[in-house]
């Protein structure tokens, strides 16, 4: 055999003994707990045949305790990069035949090699736990191995995302790491995360605890929210991480993948028409919602058994990934508290650092009031969701389905916290606080004096009631846009003949209402007679691209979009045309605020509201007159100061 081929054949021995980790028996005993190998969990995550292995021949450098005898090709951790669904991730998975898969100082160098490249390549990074800690025969330099491993976590919180999974222990110094990344997976019944173990705790405490109820996976899912997800096998566990990545994007420079979606964005839902009970006390579940209004009802929920009372998670609108924040009014009424509070925040964050718009679905009557929760800290930890949506710059869509009171109004993305599009269900209550308790407030002294101060407070309630437990005082202010059922309208079946109908009679509200978009003319600018001008009241003439089915000859009040800006103004829709014989119909807006030049522009007029019927006029003036008086009219309606 010739040189070359005894170095080829050493060279595939070496990978062959690197491959083994620490031996067959100890693989064996890995499989007798039910658990795979690092490269066994490698080869389920990521696309078959598509891993690169880095420092495969990597070994401790340790002397200590007779570590020098003691040498594993790899050093315990397996390393490289791969694809999931044909997108570039960065890996690591800890090797727990090789001493426990406790970290060294050269596990930590591969670890940290890893993390570094995948920020350099804009990739995610994924960690797989299976360790006994920091490796004690190295002492300071395996703490400093973690230390370094948590501050690359750090660096590339935001930048790019961060996945652990838990399959095996985790405990001390090693849980913080997966802690810094964005999500953690958990094992049940065969992983879990504590700082220091039961017999510790016993010593230190008294305390006599198991394993599984100090750090397991049912105590982080339900009790302290360390864990995003739980699952009963590890082939569930990692097919729910490639799942996960498919709604986020590569770094926080890029998007989402986009899903083609076959379920019809126009499609009706009959069942939000029933959703929200008449009593306003009565429960009712929000997945009911969700499900209802996004892509083929599909719901990656994060965190499902912690803090029910909101719900989080990822969903698709028209192939788009959006994350989903939600009140639950089936578990604590959808109050918000503590938990609640850092659950939403932290997701929300997530959201924002990686450009993932975000739809709140709002029905909170409240932060939970008690000593627990003020000793708790709910003011702080009300305050981080507060700072999240008001800080957070993607899109963001609030939608009140019920009740909406007081500060947790504020904090559920408010419009005043820069939320792009505020929605409210016919059944919205926005207000400081529920009836009764404001009553109580404004009429207490009033009430003592009356005969039946009851009956008192139950006639002021009806009345606050009546103010408040309805969107249009919102909607007054502009706060709020009215969302109306799609099904009905009226008491009358939605279709093309019933939008014709209202058309016809000039009903340009309903008619908005039914297209779900206000109904427009569009055209290219021309010039007129110039009456407009000698008037003083500029005028925009439009020839209309294409005659549509129109609402009747008369003065509306609209809006018209010049150069990607709407402006506010005043239509008059006529078949005595100013601009040309050829045309049957006139469209003449008076733009309020402009006095530009845009003849030969593309512009579109939308009409809102019916004010008056065609008129003759004596004089010129008589005209003007009726025009400022028109102005008058449709400013106030738009409040316009």
């Amino acid at each position: 055999m010739s040189n070359q081929l005894e170095k080829i054949k050493e060279l595939i021995d070496r990978r062959a003994a690197a491959r083994l980790g620490g031996g067959e028996k100890a693989i064996a005993k890995q499989h007798e707990k039910g658990k795979y190998t690092a490269r066994e969990r490698i080869a389920m995550l990521l696309d078959e045949g598509s891993f690169e292995e880095m420092d495969m021949f990597v070994e401790h450098r340790c002397t200590n305790f007779g570590m020098e005898k003691k040498h594993y090709p790899g050093d315990g951790v397996v390393t490289g990069c791969g694809t999931i669904e044909g997108r570039l991730v960065y890996i690591f998975a800890q090797d727990f035949t090789v001493s426990a898969g406790s970290l060294s100082e050269t596990m930590s160098l591969k670890i940290c090699k890893i993390m570094d490249q995948a920020m350099k390549m804009g990739a995610p990074c994924i960690g797989i736990n299976d360790s006994g800690g920091a490796r004690i025969q190295e002492g300071i330099n395996a703490l400093a191995g973690y230390a370094e491993i948590f501050q690359r976590n750090i660096l590339a919180s935001g930048v790019i995302p961060q996945i652990s999974g838990i399959f095996g222990p985790c405990a001390g110094g090693a849980v913080y790491s997966p802690a810094l990344t964005d999500f953690t997976l958990m094992m049940e019944g065969t992983s879990y995360m504590f700082l220091t173990g039961p017999k510790v705790v016993k010593t230190v405490t008294g305390e006599d605890v198991s394993q599984e109820n100090l750090g397991g996976a049912s105590v982080h899912s339900t009790k302290s929210g360390v864990t995003h997800f739980t699952a009963q096998t590890e082939e569930e566990g990692l097919a729910l991480i490639r799942k996960l990545l498919s709604y986020i994007p590569q770094n926080n420079l890029e998007e989402a993948p986009y899903v083609d979606c076959t379920d019809p964005i126009d499609r009706l839902e009959d069942s939000l028409n029933d959703i929200i009970p008449d009593n306003p006390n009565k429960p009712y579940d929000m997945y009911e919602v969700i499900g209802a209004i996004i892509d083929n009802g599909e719901f990656l929920e994060i965190q499902k058994d912690y803090s029910k009372n909101i719900i989080i998670g990822f969903a698709r609108f028209n192939g788009q990934s959006v994350g989903i924040v939600a009140n639950q009014p089936k578990y604590l009424a959808g109050v918000l508290d503590s938990n609640a509070s850092r659950k939403g925040a932290r997701f929300v964050r997530f959201c924002d650092a990686f450009n993932i718009p975000i739809v709140s679905l709002v029905d909170v009557p409240g932060f939970l009031p008690g000593t627990g929760q003020e000793y708790n800290g709910v003011i702080l930890h009300g305050a981080k969701l507060l700072y999240a949506y008001g800080e957070a710059t993607v899109p963001k869509v609030t939608i009140t389905l019920r009740k909406s009171y007081g500060g947790s109004h504020i904090v559920m993305s408010c419009k005043q916290l820069r939320g792009d599009m505020n929605y409210a269900w016919p059944t919205a209550e926005i207000a400081v606080m529920g009836g009764a308790g404001a009553v109580e407030v404004l009429y207490a002294r009033e009430a003592k004096e009356q005969e039946n101060p009851a009956q008192f407070l139950a006639e002021k309630e009806a009345e606050y009631t009546k103010l408040f437990a309805n969107p249009y005082n919102a909607a007054k202010y502009g706060y709020e846009t009215i969302v109306v059922e799609k099904e009905k309208f009226q008491d009358k079946d939605i279709s093309s003949t019933y939008v014709r109908e209202e058309l016809k009679l000039g009903h340009m509200e309903t008619v908005n209402v039914l297209l779900n978009r206000p109904y427009s003319i569009t055209g290219i600018v021309a010039k007129g007679n110039q009456l407009g001008r000698k008037l003083e009241i500029p005028t925009i003439n439009v020839y209309p691209t294409e005659i549509k089915l129109l609402p009747p000859n008369g003065v509306y009040a609209s809006r018209i979009l010049i150069d990607g800006v709407w402006y506010y103004g005043v239509t008059n829709l006529g078949t005595k045309p100013t601009i040309s014989d050829g045309y049957e119909v006139s469209v003449e807006t008076n733009v309020f605020d402009f006095d530009k030049d845009v003849y030969g522009n593309r512009v579109e007029v939308a009409l809102y509201h019916f004010l008056r019927q065609e008129m003759k006029f004596e004089n010129v003036e008589a005209l003007k007159k009726q025009m400022e008086s028109d102005a008058s009219f449709a400013k106030e309606m738009f409040l316009i100061q």
